[in-house]
């Protein structure tokens, strides 16, 4: 099981064994403690053993509140410290504990086993259950390692994965894998597993002054990113895009290292003179925001990518080796591919990233306008929506976010309608029969496919915390480059704050996600905190993707012959998208809809489908 992964961690493996019970781990050393960790670390006295793959980012106040002295908490690594939390707490200790981590404890006396992920999922964990048998692995790689778990497909997971449901449940995307969900404890006995999750975030509002609210955050955005740099000896990659969180991350770790080390910004942008069109409120080349941020830091080293000949299919034998999962945007992930390639080449090995800002410390706020409705604030609603209008938010947005969460499911759909949107799953990709016992099981579970607005803005950035499982990607990150990639936008202490900030504070004269554009305005140029668009991230997507329409082609064909594929994908749709190419207009809604959406991503989950199936095609 060891050596099937030994691509995510190269120190040769650790095993602890007693009687029926074993347990071992290989290392990627990360951190400056790791020197440290021996490998299953062994409680004699309260007949326990720990694995872990763990990052703890609040070391100081942890080794505080157990009593370690500067010597004791300097020799001890990360897994040593969760062990004495594990000890002091039990399973408790994972409410004292901020970073990212997995981990399996082992419990003689009771003969238990105790599961646990990080609320953000930055790292993996899978386990497979038989009557008499349970393993567990990092990845599913190490699990089909063993006779008794043979590689096969989820078909349902590959049908939510193509429809774009959240990933709530346990599924993995391999038959039979289960995976500990983020912010989940499973406690393993002979008889059952029982599974809780740990953190629920207070909704209890904070009561404080405008400027105080600015002041914390900047607080808490400082230590989240100060302590995501403990490893990178100085120098750290991140990305920067035109848009505030990526900007705020990369600013602020410029800001922290000024007087010892420097960043290596790395921006993606279309190719020079690419001039296709965009949707309104979309903006192509983010290469002039990325600059301004940049110039602001004489330690920030700015790298601009351009990727448009490579091909979104080019790597999906290595994407399926590396993350286990079919990627969601083929599109995307030749971008990040691209960073991850210049910030290898460079000896880089910490990414800095803001993936999770929109759930944190940048929500839009625009949850605000149909509570001013319903509480028949009627001028401030009007002012609000004329001053967000004059910053570049369309009428048509407007309306959809102030009335949308309150009027009729239906009338929001016919609205929709008579606007020429369909939000549905004809164009996913997925398989009509698939379709239809899918809107059925959603129905049920409350999910709607016509991305209709959420009037609880809390709710809502919960919903976009948990909607995909990031663990798998990190690890692939991790062993394909050599690349720790962390996110202190996804920090523990800075979500809890940030959806305790009130609703009020982030929509403000006429200004959305407005708290993080005035708490950041001491390190952002005005370009980045008055721009009211977004970046439209590979928007030269379909340059790649046409030069390699004959890859496409014997690709689908390798898919159509596999067995079981006809059962999740709508086969004469994606044929149909391969043999009737568009002219132009590649970044229309229709055209994404049916290319980047349906195509790309039945392609991406056909792939892995075949692949699991163990078919070549």
């Amino acid at each position: 099981m060891l050596r099937s992964q030994e691509i995510y961690a190269p120190a040769r493996p650790v095993v602890w064994s007693a009687g029926t019970v074993a347990l071992g781990r290989r290392l990627y050393q990360t951190l400056p403690e790791d020197r440290y960790d021996i490998g299953p670390i062994v409680d004699e006295a309260l007949d326990r053993t720990l694995v872990a793959d763990v990052r703890l980012d609040n070391r100081p106040e942890l080794c505080a509140e157990l009593g370690l002295s500067a010597k004791a908490a300097a020799e001890t690594s990360d897994a040593g410290l969760l062990m004495l939390a594990l000890r002091r707490w039990n399973e408790e200790a994972v409410e004292h504990l901020i970073g990212d981590f997995a981990f399996v404890l082992w419990d003689g006396c009771y003969r238990r086993l105790l599961l646990a992920r990080d609320i953000a999922g930055q790292r993996p964990l899978h386990f497979h259950r038989q009557r008499d048998f349970f393993a567990f692995a990092s990845m599913p790689k190490g699990l089909h390692a063993l006779a008794e778990v043979p590689p096969d497909p989820d078909h349902s997971a590959m049908v939510r994965f193509l429809a774009l449901i959240p990933e709530t449940g346990n599924q993995s995307f391999f038959k039979d894998v289960v995976r500990v969900r983020p912010g989940e404890i499973c406690i393993v006995t002979s008889k059952e597993i029982n599974s809780y999750n740990y953190w629920t975030p207070s909704r209890e509002p904070l009561r404080l002054r405008s400027s105080e609210y600015e002041e914390a955050l900047r607080e808490q955005m400082d230590r989240a990113v100060s302590d995501r740099l403990r490893g990178a000896k100085g120098r750290v990659a991140a990305h920067l895009s035109g848009g505030l969180d990526s900007s705020t991350v990369a600013a602020t770790a410029a800001r922290l290292l000024v007087e010892r080390g420097r960043v290596t910004a790395f921006t993606a942008v279309p190719r020079r003179g690419y001039s296709g069109a965009v949707p309104r409120g979309r903006f192509a080349d983010e290469s002039l925001h990325a600059v301004s941020v940049a110039m602001l830091y004489p330690n920030m080293q700015h790298v601009l990518v351009e990727t448009s000949q490579r091909s979104p299919l080019a790597n999906l034998e290595r994407n399926f080796f590396l993350y286990e999962r079919p990627m969601l945007n083929l599109c995307n992930g030749v971008w990040s591919d691209a960073i991850l390639d210049g910030a290898k080449s460079r000896g880089l090995t910490v990414m800095l990233t803001g993936q999770m800002g929109n759930a944190s410390f940048s929500h839009s706020g625009l949850d605000v306008l149909p509570d001013l409705l319903l509480k028949a604030r009627w001028f401030q609603l009007a002012q609000q929506a004329l001053r967000l209008h004059r910053n570049g938010l369309s009428w048509d947005s407007l309306a959809a976010h102030t009335f949308g969460s309150i009027i009729p499911r239906w009338l929001w759909r016919a609205a929709n309608r008579l606007r020429g949107r369909r939000h549905d799953l004809s164009h996913s990709g997925v398989n009509r029969e698939a379709v239809r016992a899918m809107h059925a099981a959603t129905k049920s579970a409350g999910l709607d496919f016509s991305q209709r607005p959420r009037r609880d803005g809390f709710d809502l950035r919960l919903w976009v915390f948990g909607r995909v499982d990031f663990g798998n990607y990190t690890k692939g990150f991790l062993g394909g480059w050599g690349i720790d990639v962390r996110d202190p936008t996804a920090d523990r202490r800075l979500l809890e704050f940030s959806l305790r900030i009130p609703a009020a504070e982030y929509l403000k004269d006429g200004r959305s996600r407005s708290i993080a554009r005035r708490a950041f305005a001491d390190r952002l140029p005005q370009m980045i905190l008055k721009e009211s668009r977004s970046g439209l991230q590979a928007a030269d997507w379909h340059e790649g993707l046409s030069a390699s329409r004959d890859d496409l082609a014997r690709e689908l064909e390798r898919i159509v012959a596999c067995p079981g594929a006809e059962e999740i994908l709508q086969i004469p749709m994606l044929e149909r998208l391969v043999n009737e190419w568009p002219e132009g207009d590649w970044n229309s809604l229709d055209v994404q809809r049916r290319y980047r959406l349906a195509l790309l991503r039945g392609i991406s989950g056909g792939h892995f489908f075949r692949k699991a199936s163990g078919s070549n095609g």
